[in-house]
């Protein structure tokens, strides 16, 4: 994975409560064996009309948010499947960072194992931002290393996050990077095992 510090993008606003990952990317999308290539199926049956047009009247079709890298939601966002789909066809879209005042928590920790900031901050601040980033275009900076979210205009907000996801985040190491950084004591591990058997 690339390794996040800070990052300043432009925002889209989903003013939406129980975003489930059906509809993030329905199922019948998941037959891909390939993480990448689910960008163009992100949010399909709001996206795109029954004839296959694209529907204007949905949010990340509108001009403005062409192009964000953080999107902007509301509670409970990624519910429903555990599918892994979700946070890779938001990457694959182009999405980093996700705000939200809540999330489901197997889509909250599939977002970290992939490389996706998800950021809890409080109603009021969320509210804020679902309002500054609708209809206009509107950017924010997020600092992973400060734990912080700020703009140009006088918003500011702090945000937790646990030290193993801090560090994972800030190095750009998965769960597999981790472990080949002990491959050293693996390796004498198995050789005092093989001399055991012998």
């Amino acid at each position: 994975m690339s390794s996040f510090t800070e990052m300043k993008g432009k925002v889209a606003a989903m003013d939406r409560t129980n975003v489930d990952t059906d509809q993030i990317i329905p199922k019948q999308f998941l037959k891909r064996i390939e993480k990448t290539g689910f960008g163009q199926y992100l949010f399909y049956d709001w996206r795109y009309k029954p004839n296959g047009e694209l529907n204007g009247d949905f949010e990340l079709n509108h001009p403005d948010n062409e192009g964000a890298s953080i999107l902007i939601a509301n509670e409970n966002f990624g519910c429903g499947s555990s599918r892994e789909h979700a946070p890779w066809a938001l990457l694959d879209y182009g999405f980093k960072v996700i705000i939200a005042p809540s999330f489901a928590d197997i889509f909250k920790q599939n977002c970290l194992k992939n490389g996706i900031l998800p950021v809890v901050l409080p109603e009021k601040d969320v509210f804020y931002l679902l309002k500054k980033a609708s209809g206009q275009a509107y950017e924010l900076t997020v600092s992973l290393e400060q734990k912080r979210v700020y703009d140009n205009q006088g918003f500011e907000a702090e945000f937790d996050i646990t030290p193993y996801w801090y560090n994972m985040l800030l190095n750009g190491w998965d769960e597999i990077e981790l472990t080949l950084q002990l491959e050293g004591s693996i390796k004498v591990y198995e050789e005092k095992l093989i001399e055991k058997v012998i």
